[in-house]
């Protein structure tokens, strides 16, 4: 069996989310949830940086636009925050891509838009 990647810091993570959606509820903006989650994290003492910029490479020049990760937990991890009505591929591949942008090998992706929170590990 193959243990998983920042196990124990993944299972903090959506523990927290999970509080944020029991305490707020559904259909909220995003930002909303983003602005609980930080509280929460400094609570925990959690490290983490909130709209992480990375930089996107096209033939070996960056971009204009950059990519706003919403966190980086942990240095290690990125934390895609939703609030859909559902989870859908394009959710996943966006998410995917931030992961190449980044050089971060796992992301969890969270939609508090639907009754009970909904979470799923991706990695790169």
């Amino acid at each position: 069996m193959t243990d998983l990647i920042l196990k124990e810091e993944a299972y903090k993570i959506v523990g927290i989310c999970m509080n944020v959606h029991k305490t707020l509820g559904m259909g909220l903006k995003e930002v909303n949830y983003k602005d609980a989650m930080e509280i929460d994290f400094i609570e925990a003492n959690i490290p983490f940086e909130r709209e992480k910029k990375f930089a996107v490479t096209y033939k070996d020049k960056i971009l204009r636009n950059p990519y706003y990760a919403d966190f980086v937990v942990y240095d290690s991890m990125i934390l895609e925050v939703k609030s859909a009505t559902m989870l859908a591929e394009a959710h996943t591949a966006q998410t995917l891509s931030y992961l190449a942008v980044s050089g971060i090998k796992l992301a969890l992706l969270i939609n508090f838009g639907e009754r009970s929170l909904k979470w799923k590990r991706i990695i790169l």
